[in-house]
């Protein structure tokens, strides 16, 4: 039978924002002449609370001291247009093409639009591919100024154009052809790099107790999962603010965006000053490769992602971050690719599965064009987090990620450098690092900064992530 929602889990938060004195327990009747049979320890019946170690896993940290984090990725190396037309009819021995693919014939900063040409010389051989035929040609003239958008070719077949006029064709560059004793290629090309950048931001939690709540002792003995134990109860909430702000130092190079101008009106985030940042999710959306319809359960689906990383960086191995429904539909995938061996039994994978053992019913893997590995992300999982949106809420069932490092072009270090895909970059520089800052203020636990009787806990960090290669990942949303 289905799980039923009552009782379901607990989202009611541990930490609340009241009073700390009524955070210690205070039923102490000692009035009552039968003592209850107590259990000293706190049960942990979340297990792990914490979601953080994507990042750690996948990535690195290295310092920056700049408030603007920039890097150069390479482009193609080959040419190709594919939103390319002519007025010439089928059957012209020559044709004037005009190129509308975005960005042609460019823009740049610093080179006006009509100073920049299409990436085309002549003496170049093209071929120009159609839905209704194709040809092998030759150029033969470029434009310039106002026609910078233009190149005619003389066709090689002795049929002439193929297509029909205004037929919309792809383009790209094979080859060459010179006559005896011309001069060269005319003209060169630069290197097409893509420019992208992203900016720290800033964040910041605290914990404060009072003087005379440190010196109260609990009959609890209270733990949190970095190990900290004891009878104070104002260790546990310290300890778990800590912990908390180590899960958003990762959920924030997660889920950042950049703060944008509103499109009507004022007072949105960036007229009040703030910037945001390019988190992973939004950098993979805008530059990478978006999975709209859940996640794919069939190796069909699973080929289509093939496809698309051909076109890609052909990155050989490929790790998917998933949450647990995506995880069951590849186990199930899989699972039906075997012939399940003997009638009624189950062999498929690289074990028996005979009556001795413990039935495995999970893949950790597959290949197939690439090599495929799936790991679960707790963050999807977790009702408190990603894992309890509702449907239609911007459900992100897994992540693609590339293993291994991409080389580019550092500003800061003036040359090329090898770099996770996913790496963080922290404020630092000889007089302060800013990675992990924590310290304490007041006049108790210690401190002795002020007069304020209580003891206050600061924490800051000032990071952004990286995401480079961005067209080498895959985001697989609802």
């Amino acid at each position: 039978m289905p799980v039923q929602t009552t009782p379901g889990f607990d989202l009611q938060p541990s930490a609340q924002q009241i009073p700390t004195a009524t955070n210690y327990i205070t039923n102490f009747d000692f009035l009552n002449q039968y003592l209850p049979d107590t259990y000293e320890k706190e049960f942990e019946r979340y297990g792990n609370r914490t979601i953080s170690s994507f990042l750690r896993m996948v990535g690195a940290e290295m310092p920056s001291n700049s408030d603007l984090i920039k890097w150069a990725e390479q482009g193609r190396l080959h040419i190709k247009y594919d939103n390319v037309t002519t007025a010439a009819i089928a059957g012209a021995n020559t044709a004037t093409f005009t190129v509308a693919d975005a960005g042609v014939p460019g823009t740049s900063p610093l080179v006006p639009a009509a100073d920049v040409s299409l990436a085309i010389r002549v003496g170049q051989t093209v071929m120009i591919s159609g839905t209704t035929g194709s040809n092998k040609a030759i150029v033969t003239a470029v434009g310039s100024g106002a026609t910078n958008d233009e190149f005619t070719v003389a066709y090689y077949e002795a049929g002439g154009q193929a297509f029909a006029a205004a037929e919309v064709v792809s383009v790209f560059i094979y080859g060459s052809e010179f006559k005896k004793g011309t001069p060269g290629m005319d003209g060169s090309l630069e290197a097409d790099d893509n420019i992208f950048e992203t900016s720290p931001i800033i964040l910041k939690d605290k914990y404060a107790v009072s003087g005379s709540d440190m010196a109260q002792i609990g009959w609890v003995e209270v733990t949190t999962e970095n190990g900290a134990t004891g009878y104070l109860w104002y260790m546990k909430s310290e300890h778990e603010t800590r912990l908390r702000f180590d899960d958003y130092l990762e959920t924030a190079m997660i889920e950042a965006v950049p703060a944008e101008s509103a499109v009507s009106g004022t007072g949105n985030a960036k007229d009040l000053g703030y910037k945001g940042s390019e988190g992973i999710f939004y950098s993979v959306e805008k530059r990478g490769n978006v999975w709209s319809g859940g996640y794919p359960d069939s190796l069909g689906g699973f080929d289509d992602i093939i496809r698309r990383l051909d076109k890609q960086g052909s990155i050989e191995e490929n790790v998917i971050f998933l949450n647990r429904e995506f995880g069951f539909a590849i186990d199930d995938m899989l699972a039906a690719q075997n012939s399940y061996g003997s009638p009624g039994g189950t062999s498929y994978g690289l074990f028996d599965n005979d009556k001795d053992m413990a039935l495995n019913l999970g893949f950790t893997g597959f290949r197939r064009g690439y090599d495929f590995y799936k790991t679960d992300w707790k963050y999807l999982n977790d009702p408190t987090m990603r894992g309890g949106l509702p449907a239609g809420g911007e459900v992100v069932n897994g992540l693609l990620v590339p293993a291994g490092s991409t080389t580019v072009y550092d500003q800061v270090l003036g040359k090329n450098a090898k770099r996770p895909f996913l790496h963080v970059r922290y404020r630092a520089s000889e007089t302060e690092d800013r990675r992990y800052k924590t310290w304490i203020t007041g006049s108790a636990g210690g401190a002795m900064t002020n007069d304020l009787d209580a003891m206050e806990v600061h924490f800051l960090s000032e990071r952004a992530v990286c995401t480079m290669g961005a067209n080498n990942f895959f985001i697989f949303k609802d």
